[in-house]
């Protein structure tokens, strides 16, 4: 069955987030609460998940493969993970195979007493580092750059837990949020550019970290704020202490946290993702000309690009697409036949709402175009008169470095041809992209400023805040697995 379950994958062309951390302190039932901030961040990994909890003695570890709903859902396996405090991880990886000894939160022993440490991104020196610590004596488990982070850690010679974290992340570079517990301190640390997102929540009298503020509605929390950029947080005593040991930066959060990352529900510098999206498609419809009938969006990436579209040019929004909720990662189907399908596994077209209809279809980005064309050639087989495809963020030329998994510069379609030529690909009547200033102006900026932009937004311009410290072959994007393994241990 495993076998079957790598052999049979459902293409999916979306570039992906690398995981969600969670962390909470001080509260009954901390290892329920975490699964149930794990279940609502569920979209930010789906390989593997993981537990580790403190019950003011032991610590305490469960992870396993697959998602949060069909492995911590039985009451055995939360009375396995006792304590008032806990921290928890979703993970997706990039590059080499899944071993369930990749799946965090990672645990160690040091000699201030053990840490439990949860991390979302990439660090683009881990490989270095990690030849660095093997020549002087370490021992990796692992093949993910996060015991990297933890065995600086616990190398440090600071006797504080602290001390040790500041060392260790004043050696690392890239993009990151991490989540840790020691036996009485819940901690939090963000990137000096806060690339990677993490917030602050409070239920009652206990503090809660997490990737995103959909994970603080689902158990009743409320949010507090960002964690800054650079900026480590940590709860001692029941209260929010605050370190920021780095020289002061001015933020860049990653680009596709806003338009496609983060659930639409949650919230990112005052305003929910979903009013993002639809700013966007606003700001793609006043760049557009193009004449139509009907807003279609590809769901659920496009729902609110299209609405914000089909409102600015007052177009009739329908669903010409139905989505398949029920269809996961890993689709198991005996034939080729079947799974030649395709995209129709995931979507299939509404025929009553598209039939002679001249079609604006929005998607919130463009990476292979493969999907794209299927969907295209769906949407005309079924009796679409014309079909223009509308994608609402700019053409994305480079990969990323710090923790987002997208293909080679080779298989990134705008890469590679013009636009002309990728509206040839998917054969649609016409394709039009977001301009990279239409995309600021969505932000709520009057313009991208060139000297120091405000976002990550490398995958358009090719303008990386933080340096690629590793060497990379062509093929080499992320270093999240630094080893190709397809063990299970």
């Amino acid at each position: 069955m495993k076998k079957l379950k790598k052999k049979f994958k459902i293409y999916d062309p979306k570039i992906k987030e690398e995981c969600a951390v969670f962390g909470i302190s001080n509260v009954n039932d901390a290892s329920t609460l975490t699964a149930l901030g794990l279940h609502a961040l569920q979209h930010r990994g789906q390989e593997g998940c993981g537990i580790v909890s403190y019950d003011g003695e032991k610590y305490h570890s469960e992870k396993r493969f697959g998602l949060v709903g069909d492995n911590f859902n039985d009451e055995k396996v939360i009375k396995k993970l006792p304590g008032k405090h806990a921290i928890g991880h979703n993970r997706y990886s990039t590059t080499g195979g899944t071993a369930l000894r990749n799946v965090q939160p990672f645990f160690a022993d040091t000699n201030a007493g053990g840490i439990g440490v949860a991390h979302n991104g990439n660090l683009t020196n881990a490989i270095t580092l990690r030849n660095k610590l093997v020549q002087e004596g370490a021992i990796f488990y692992t093949t993910s750059d996060t015991e990297t982070i933890v065995q600086l850690i616990a190398k440090s010679k600071r006797v504080k837990t602290i001390d040790k974290i500041i060392d260790a992340i004043f050696q690392i570079q890239g993009g990151y949020a991490l989540v840790m517990m020691t036996q009485n301190t819940l901690i939090g640390v963000r990137d000096p550019y806060g690339i990677r997102p993490l917030v602050i929540g409070k239920l009652k009298n206990s503090y809660v970290f997490a990737s995103e503020t959909c994970a603080f509605d689902i158990i009743g929390a409320k949010f507090v704020r960002e964690v800054e950029n650079g900026e480590i947080v940590y709860i001692e005593n029941d209260e929010l202490k605050s370190i920021k040991p780095f020289p002061p930066k001015k933020i860049r959060p990653c680009v596709f946290e806003y338009i496609y990352f983060s659930r639409p529900d949650s919230i990112l510098n005052g305003k929910t993702a979903y009013e993002y999206r639809k700013n966007f498609g606003l700001q793609l419809a006043k760049e557009d000309k193009i004449e139509a009938d009907l807003v279609v969006p590809v769901p659920d990436s496009g729902n609110a690009a299209a609405l914000g579209y089909a409102e600015e040019k007052s177009l009739k929004f329908d669903l010409g697409l139905i989505r398949n909720h029920y269809v996961g990662r890993t689709f198991i189907e005996p034939s080729q036949q079947i799974r030649s399908l395709g995209v129709k596994l995931k979507l299939n077209p509404n025929i009553s709402v598209i039939k002679d209809k001249r079609i604006i279809l929005v998607d919130d980005s463009l990476v292979r175009g493969t999907t794209s064309s299927k969907i295209v050639k769906m949407l005309y087989d079924s009796g679409a008169k014309e079909v223009h495809v509308r994608i609402a963020s700019p053409e994305i030329k480079f990969p990323d470095f710090y923790g987002v998994d997208t293909p080679t510069k080779k298989e990134l379609l705008a890469a590679n041809k013009s636009t002309a030529e990728i509206c040839e690909f998917i054969k649609a009547k016409s394709l039009k992209f977001l301009s990279l200033n239409g995309l600021y102006l969505g932000m709520g900026f009057e313009k991208r400023n060139e000297n120091y932009p405000q976002l990550t937004d490398h995958h358009f311009t090719g303008e990386y805040p933080v340096k690629i410290i590793d060497e990379l072959g062509e093929d080499k994007v992320t270093q999240l697995s630094l080893l190709s393994t397809a063990s299970n241990n």
